[in-house]
This record gives C-alpha cells, structure tokens and sequence, in this order.
C-alpha cells in the first residue's frame, strides 16, 4: 500500500498545478471575454470547485509541512477531512449531471477540467477512504457541513445580483426565475446532505468491523 505521506504529496502536486493551470487559463482568456483581469481573478475564486480543491490542496500541503500548528491539528481531524471529502464529492457530482455536457472545453482548459473535477475528487475520496480514521463521526456532523456551501450559495447569489455574472448556469434567477432556483439549490443542498450521510454511514459500518 502507498504510503499516507506519498499519497498526500501526489495530491498536492496535482492539486497545486490543476489550481495554477486553471488561473492561468482564466487570466489568458479573460481580454477575449472582454473581462478584466481582475475581475476575472475574482471569478476564479468564486467557483466553488475552485474553492474545494484549494481545501484539499492548502489542508494536505499543511498536513505535510506544518502537521503540529494549529491548522495542522484542524485539519487532522476525521471530521475536517470528511467535510472536504463531502466537498470535492459534490464537485465532480454536479459537475457530471449538470455541467459536463453544457460545454465542450478544449486544450488547456480541458485539462484543467479533467484534474479539478475528476482525478483530484477521485484521489482525495480514495485517501479519505484509506487513511482518514473511521471511529469518530457523528449523524450531526453532516449538518454542520452544511455550514460553508450554504453560505457559499449566499454569495454567489449576491454576487449574481450585483454584477450580473453567476458562476453556475443552476443559480441564474435573472433568466431562470426565483422558483426554478430555489428549487435548484433546495436540490444541490440535498445532494451535500446526502453524501454527507452516506459518507458517515460508511463511517459507523467501518467502525462496527473494527470491534
């Protein structure tokens, strides 16, 4: 079996260059969008895949380099690693039912799809399945989890109505309707909940096979 410290480090390498390669593409084609390149900076970060991978590339990088600091001890924690793990999961999820084929991307911009919302989804649930201890969630942890992409919801919604931009199709009210939204994001919350739990039902299974 791969080594934790190795199968971390092979993630943050990945991680780090999917995360560079999308921001470099996104600053490239900004002058063709006729977006400025600030703006477009800030579009990056307003993705949620964007910030879910950051949360698998900065918790992993701190594991490895600074796993005695206080975000060390953070992130260290079953319940951080499985909230990311709920993160990432949802990010290759949505990205498969409801974005892959309304877009044909091409060159380095497909590969950058390619490593944010498929291999690193992939690699990050597959370290959390081998190496992120089994014998502390808790039912209620799923809900707390519900914490960041509910208000990351918030601000995309603020942002749409403020600049008229909105960084997934699904949350466009301004074309599609407040009712069709609500139950879009009504829908996405569910998914979160119900990855959530299933993730922690592993969690329990895994630990009645330990006794």
């Amino acid at each position: 079996m791969i080594p934790q410290k190795y199968a971390a480090s092979l993630i943050v390498l990945i991680g780090w260059f999917a995360l560079s390669l999308q921001l470099f593409v996104s600053i490239k084609n900004a002058p063709a969008l006729g977006v400025a390149i600030a703006e477009s900076i800030v579009n990056y970060f307003s993705y949620f895949t964007i910030l879910s991978n950051l949360a698998v590339a900065v918790s992993l990088s701190i594991l490895l380099i600074f796993p005695g600091s206080a975000l060390g001890r953070f992130f260290a924690k079953p319940a951080s690693q499985t909230a990311i793990a709920l993160y990432i999961f949802i990010v290759g999820l949505v990205y498969s039912i409801a974005l892959r084929n309304v877009w044909d991307p091409k060159g380095l911009q497909k590969t950058a799809d390619i490593l944010l919302h498929d291999v690193i989804p992939i690699l990050y649930l597959l370290f959390w399945f081998l190496f992120v201890p089994k014998k502390t969630l808790k039912w209620q942890n799923a809900f707390s989890w519900l914490i960041f992409p509910f208000i990351y919801l918030l601000y995309a919604l603020l942002r749409g109505a403020t600049t008229g931009w909105f960084s997934y199709y699904f949350l466009n009210f301004k074309e599609y309707g407040w009712g069709k939204v609500t139950i879009n994001i009504i829908l996405v919350l569910l998914a979160f909940l119900a990855v959530a739990m299933f993730l922690i039902l592993i969690d329990r299974v895994w630990k009645k096979k330990l006794r």
